[in-house]
């Protein structure tokens, strides 16, 4: 059983199974490669002077991978509750999670079937999100989103913060303790 699969690692995502990974949880990314991201040009993207979206999802599932994150290309179909956690299934195979966090951008479709309460979306051309709190959290406990699909904005830098901070929350609960990541200079 993983302690969370994300579903999607674009850069709500990715930064959310960095994150995750990186805090020693068993962590598994799907991910169907179908990310708006992947046709976006970026220079407004701190700390990056120019990058392209095919480079900065490949970059993100290294930087989750380079921490334990297993990652797997597939669609998810159906995620629903178990006795510990959840049952996330694929076009392909199924897998065990005790929290899942939804980062599917622009993609409402799987989050509606799961029964994910939505809301139209603010940001232009985002029809529908989910309704989450200030955390990340859905209606179903144990389900979080991170991204677009939670409401933020589509810049890129802003939904890898998201996924990030969706992740930390995810880690404090697990932890029962705020969860906290810093690193310093090596000398």
């Amino acid at each position: 059983m993983f302690d969370v699969v994300v579903i999607g690692a674009g850069p709500s995502g990715a930064s959310a199974a960095l994150f995750t990974a990186k805090a020693g949880k068993k962590t598994l990314v799907i991910d169907n490669d179908k990310s708006v991201t992947k046709r976006a040009w970026m220079e407004n993207h701190y700390g990056v002077l120019e990058i392209s979206g095919p480079d900065l999802v490949e970059t993100g599932k290294k930087q989750a991978s380079k921490f334990g994150a297993e990652l797997v290309t597939a669609t998810v179909t159906n995620v629903s509750k178990t006795d510990g956690g959840f049952k996330v299934e694929t076009d392909q195979t199924e897998y065990e999670a005790k929290h899942v966090i939804v980062a599917t951008g622009l993609m409402a479709d799987l989050a509606e079937k799961v029964g994910l309460t939505t809301k139209p979306g603010t940001e232009p051309r985002i029809k529908t999100i989910l309704d989450v709190d200030a955390q990340g959290k859905t209606n179903i406990e144990g389900i979080w989103a991170a991204g677009t699909i939670a409401g933020v904005s589509m810049h890129t830098i802003i939904t890898a913060g998201d996924g990030a901070k969706v992740a930390i929350n995810v880690i404090s609960e697990m932890n029962g303790e705020r969860y906290v990541d810093h690193d310093v200079l090596k000398k």
